[in-house]
C-alpha cells in the first residue's frame, strides 16, 4: 500500500475521496446534518474508534444499563403501528442480546468481496462482511455505546461494534440515530460507517408489517432519498456527498419465540443481490428485561 501522509492516507482511500469529490455534490452540513456523522482517521478505524471520538468532542460515554440502536422506538414509529415487543425490544436494549451471524455470497459477486477485503475493510478494520461460514464459525462480540451530549443531556447517537470472533476482524463500527431526509417526510434509521477523512451513510425508511415485524429499506432514486451516501469532509462544515444510487439494502427484523430476535439483510447492485446476511439475537441469560420479552408485549 502506498501511504501519502497522515492527510491524504493510503492511495487507494485517498482516490476513492477523490472520486466522490467529483462526482458528488458539495454540500454544508450546518444545514444538510443528515448527512454529518462520525469521520475516521487516515490510518483506520478498528475497536476503539468511538472511545477516542467521544474523548475529542467532550461527549459522555454510557455503557451502563439498558442501551438500544434507538432510545425511543416510538420516535421511529411515529404512526402507532402494532410491532411485536421482542422487535421492539431488541432497537431499545440492543445491549441486551448476543449474536450469531452467517452470510450467503452470491457466487459471481464473492471474488469482488475478497478484494474490498484486501483494499479496504481488514486494513481499516472496518466493513468485513464475512467471507464464508468459518469467518463467523466462532460467533462474534456485540458492543453497545451510547455518546450523550453533556449540554443538551440527550444521546445524540448509539456505537455499535461487532467483531467476529474467528478473525478477530471488526464486522461493523457504525453509530445509529434517527434522522430525517429531505425527499421523505417520516423518521428513518440512519447508520454512519467512519472512515478515512469522511464516512458512509446509510438511511434506511421503516416499513412496519401486519406480522409485527419491521423492514428497513434504503432504496431511493435520488440524492436527498433514503439510500446509501458516501461523504469527504472538508474544512468549516464544507463537505462532498455522493448519492450511490446503485447500491441498495434491506433488512427485515421479526421475532422467533420468547427470547429471540432473527434478521435477514439482503444487499443488491444494480438490481441483483450480492450478499444475504443472516442474524440471530438471543436475550442474554443475565438480562433482567427476559420476562417482558416472554410476555409477547407490543406496542
Amino acid at each position: 500500500m502506498i501511504w501519502l501522509g497522515d492527510e491524504r492516507g493510503f492511495l487507494t482511500d485517498w482516490l476513492t475521496q477523490q472520486w466522490v469529490r467529483a462526482t458528488g455534490r458539495r454540500v454544508d452540513l450546518s444545514d444538510q446534518s443528515w448527512l454529518d456523522g462520525p469521520v475516521g482517521n487516515t490510518t483506520g478505524i478498528g475497536s476503539n474508534f468511538f472511545t477516542e471520538y467521544a474523548k475529542e468532542r467532550d461527549l459522555e460515554v454510557v455503557r451502563e444499563g439498558r442501551r438500544g440502536l434507538i432510545a425511543r422506538f416510538s420516535d421511529l414509529n411515529v404512526s402507532g403501528r402494532n410491532v411485536a415487543g421482542a422487535v421492539r425490544d431488541f432497537y431499545e436494549s440492543t445491549s441486551e442480546y448476543e449474536l450469531d451471524a452467517w452470510s450467503e455470497w452470491s457466487g459471481a459477486f464473492k471474488p469482488f468481496g475478497s478484494a474490498l477485503a484486501l483494499l479496504f475493510s481488514r486494513r481499516l478494520q472496518q466493513l468485513n462482511v464475512p467471507l464464508s461460514s468459518l469467518d463467523t464459525s466462532r460467533g462474534m462480540t456485540s458492543e453497545v455505546e451510547q455518546f450523550r451530549d453533556r449540554k443538551r443531556a440527550e444521546i445524540v447517537h448509539t456505537a455499535w461494534v461487532r467483531k467476529l470472533i474467528g478473525t478477530n476482524n471488526i464486522l461493523y463500527a457504525g453509530a445509529y440515530s434517527l434522522c430525517k431526509v429531505p425527499n421523505h417526510g417520516h423518521p428513518c434509521v440512519k447508520v454512519v460507517f467512519p472512515l478515512p477523512n469522511g464516512n458512509a451513510i446509510v438511511v434506511m425508511k421503516p416499513e412496519f408489517l401486519p406480522d409485527g415485524s419491521v423492514r428497513v429499506v434504503s432504496s431511493g432514486r435520488e440524492f436527498g432519498d433514503p439510500g446509501f451516501y458516501f461523504v469527504v469532509h472538508g474544512k468549516d462544515k464544507q463537505a462532498w456527498a455522493r448519492f450511490v444510487f446503485s447500491l441498495k439494502e434491506m433488512i427485515h427484523v421479526y421475532p422467533d419465540g420468547a427470547d429471540t430476535v432473527r434478521a435477514d439483510h439482503c444487499l443488491w447492485i444494480w438490481g441483483a443481490e450480492f450478499l444475504r446476511l443472516h442474524y440471530r439475537m438471543r436475550l442474554r441469560m443475565d438480562s433482567t428485561d427476559r420476562t417482558l420479552v416472554q410476555l409477547g408485549h407490543t406496542v
